[in-house]
């Protein structure tokens, strides 16, 4: 047994292999998703969750107690753009939090087919922006995210630049979905492999965020923009899921664009294994995920806009 496999129960596996076509009903589509994140394990039980709303736009901060943190992640959950919510990635953004010495805001951005395409972009500059007005400065805020959630960071950053607003210290992903249009070679070549994501999960979800606008509009997949001024960028994928060319290909357009940038693929992994699987690499990826954000995000004074009201994760 290869040892991705140990932590795929084999229930969960035989969902996440099902096939799916567009009869699918979402409710159907979301347990998949659901599943994956079901085996993130428990919150680290001194995360402090205050649910909290910048502006507009409905989130979570989480912050680890007993810390001073001196820089900020607004953090966008994956999901396929159909599911995920702060409270689900919690186990991922407290880890985060924990190497990075950071407080997260992770955005509740509206979901497909409900709300599709633009609306959760929007909610994340709108986050974005409600941070820099009270305050909190550009050079001690990244954005992060995995799966869709990191594709949608890309795109964020892009539309952050060209509405010409002040840029963040830098941008993290995991295992980020860069391309609505299917094309990268991993799609293909580790259909077998993943045993999280599958060609035709990603299309449907596509098709449902979509609702009619061009897969290769650059705001829904970052790999046909340009990342211009763009500030220092890190990736992370496993080399066994079909994700993989996404997070090459995002790392190809920061180098062309003298952006400095790491794309760091890991041997043998799956889809977010910094959470789905206990070992070794795991932990290095999160705990170079954390020094990114440290050496990026300058320190500094950092009023959180909180309410009085904290919980305490058990």
């Amino acid at each position: 047994m290869e040892k991705w496999q140990t932590y795929i129960p084999g229930r969960v596996a035989r969902r996440l292999q099902s096939r799916v076509n567009h009869l699918t009903p979402i409710e159907d589509l979301r347990s998949r998703y659901d599943a994956i994140f079901a085996g993130f394990g428990e919150v680290d039980a001194d995360a402090v969750i205050q649910t909290a709303q910048l502006g507009g736009v409905r989130g979570e901060w989480l912050t680890i107690a007993d810390t001073a943190p001196q820089r900020v992640i607004i953090y966008l959950h994956g999901g396929g753009f159909i599911s995920g919510s702060p409270e689900s990635h919690r186990p991922l953004v407290a880890r985060l939090c924990r190497a990075g010495n950071a407080a997260a805001f992770s955005v509740a951005y509206r979901l497909a087919p409900e709300f599709p395409f633009p609306a959760g972009l929007r909610d994340a500059v709108d986050a974005y922006r409600y941070l820099l007005g009270k305050g909190i400065p550009s050079r001690s805020i990244i954005l992060a995210g995995d799966g869709a959630g990191g594709g949608l960071a890309f795109s964020m950053l892009m539309a952050i630049r060209n509405g010409e607003m002040q840029i963040p210290a830098g941008i993290a992903a995991f295992s980020p979905w860069g391309d609505l249009t299917l094309s990268g070679w991993s799609i293909m070549q580790n259909a077998d492999s993943d045993a999280m994501l599958s060609w035709d999960l990603l299309f449907v979800s596509a098709r449902h965020y979509l609702k009619g606008s061009s897969a290769a509009d650059p705001y829904a997949s970052p790999v046909f923009g340009n990342f211009r001024d763009f500030p220092p960028v890190m990736v992370h994928a496993g080399s066994r899921e079909i994700l993989r060319d996404d997070a090459s290909r995002l790392g190809e357009l920061a180098a062309a664009a003298n952006v400095p940038v790491s794309v760091e693929v890991y041997e043998d992994m799956q889809h977010l294994f910094q959470v789905l699987w206990t070992g070794q690499d795991g932990r290095v990826s999160i705990n170079r995920m954390g020094q990114f954000i440290r050496a990026r995000a300058s320190e500094a004074d950092v009023a959180l806009p909180l309410a009085k009201t904290a919980t305490r994760s058990h």
